[in-house]
């Protein structure tokens, strides 16, 4: 492999939706990041509430997995202090408390999901998955793109009735260009929002993979779906 190659491979291997774990276990909190970092996820993790606040204000994060007692400052603390600066990132509680009245003082300071200790991890990944799709405004996992067909739970797409094949890193980059179909996104917008903060790449990157997806996705006699927008970045979707 050579030392361009090594640097997109290390690109994309750290290209995901961003995730925050915050959560004081230390056994539950690595068994978090490394599940969810399996499934596909950046993920920064933190033990400490008022580091976990200042990771939640400073970063764009797709979901925060917030445990509610912290050291430092809890977490509905931490909740209230998200809401307080007008930011949408969805929050999923993570409690060892399990009455009705701790459930509804989470959700009603802006909470988006609960899941109580101990639960299956299967479950916590499809609950975040779930909100994933809010945050997209996509409730079905089955995504329809003209003649693409994009499953999102079982990271697989088709077009026509053919199955794609993709990588690990073709497949990221095309969920995210799914998530915004119609959308233009700037090459920027792309960078900053999928790469973990100890990716090193070359500028170009994410114009290689795009050339990539195209030689996948595209057919000679189909119209094209993954469009250049001059000077702005890329749009996947119909021709305009």
């Amino acid at each position: 492999m050579s030392d361009r190659e090594g640097l997109l491979s290390g690109f994309f291997l750290d290209i995901r939706m961003r995730l925050l774990v915050i959560e004081d276990y230390p056994p539950l909190q690595r068994s978090l990041t490394k599940g969810l970092h399996e499934a596909g996820f950046a993920v920064d993790a933190t033990r400490d509430g008022k580091e976990g606040l200042w990771y939640a204000i400073s970063n764009d994060y797709d979901v925060i997995i917030l445990d509610l007692m912290l050291p430092g400052m809890d977490g509905l603390e931490i909740l209230k202090t998200i809401r307080a600066k007008d930011l949408k990132t969805h929050v999923l509680i993570l409690t060892a408390k399990d009455t009705v009245e701790d459930r509804v003082g989470g959700l009603n300071l802006g909470a988006d999901d609960y899941l109580i200790k101990p639960f299956a991890f299967e479950e916590l990944l499809a609950r975040v998955r779930a909100l994933l799709r809010r945050n997209y405004q996509e409730k079905n996992p089955i995504i329809r793109i003209e003649d693409l067909r994009i499953d999102l739970a079982a990271q697989r797409l088709w077009r026509d009735e053919e199955e794609i094949q993709l990588t690990a890193r073709e497949y990221a980059l095309l969920e995210y260009l799914v998530m915004r179909a119609d959308e233009t996104i700037s090459r920027s917008d792309i960078w900053e929002h999928l790469y973990a903060f100890n990716s090193s790449a070359l500028s170009n990157v994410v114009d290689v993979y795009i050339g990539y997806l195209r030689k996948k996705i595209e057919r000679p006699n189909k119209p094209a779906l993954i469009h250049t927008v001059r000077g702005r970045g890329y749009r996947l979707g119909a021709a305009s």
